[in-house]
């Protein structure tokens, strides 16, 4: 990933580069078909970024991971 993106990211959610490298350090060591793994990612992307995440964004997020209907280019979200 370039800086652009990175500054991106940061100037919409206050979350810096190294936090975002620490987690997805997490997310490469772990089992992203994971339910409860998922869960603790999200929670914790929602307590970085101070964005409440509700039960039923966290369900089609959680099923967008685990079916593979994630888009290949995520940046343009950015």
């Amino acid at each position: 990933m370039n800086d652009n993106l990175f500054k991106r990211v940061e100037n919409k959610t206050n979350v810096n580069k190294s936090t975002i490298l620490e987690l997805a350090n997490k997310l490469q060591n772990g089992n992203m078909k994971n339910r409860n793994t998922l869960l603790e990612v999200i929670d914790e992307l929602s307590e970085l970024t101070g964005r409440k995440v509700s039960n039923e964004k966290k369900e089609k997020i959680i099923n967008a991971i685990v079916n593979d209907k994630v888009p290949n280019n995520v940046e343009n979200n950015f």
